[in-house]
């Protein structure tokens, strides 16, 4: 099956809350693989690398992160990536 990897920009309340944990737990019961962080303008970015209808009801599912309040996903196709895991990455300080 083909994987796709696309770009997920989430932003509202989603720092501080757990959201890239939940993200994490979220990819690893789809088999997803990828990345999360979280950005200096206040939003978390999350790259993610699988099957385009797991890719599609991954993004679904990051609705039902607690604590977090979303107030907008903003999906962009990227270039094809491979990654070994799903993984929180902390931005550079």
């Amino acid at each position: 099956m083909a994987q796709g990897t696309m770009e997920i920009r989430i932003s509202g309340r989603v720092q501080k809350v757990g959201m890239r944990n939940c993200i994490r737990r979220l990819a690893g019961k789809l088999n997803i693989r990828g990345e999360v962080m979280n950005l200096s303008d206040g939003t978390v970015r999350v790259l993610a690398t699988a099957d385009p209808i797991l890719l599609e009801k991954f993004v679904s599912m990051i609705y039902g992160c607690p604590r977090a309040v979303i107030r907008d996903i903003r999906i962009s196709p990227s270039e094809p990536r491979q990654f070994e895991e799903f993984a929180v990455v902390r931005p550079e300080e």
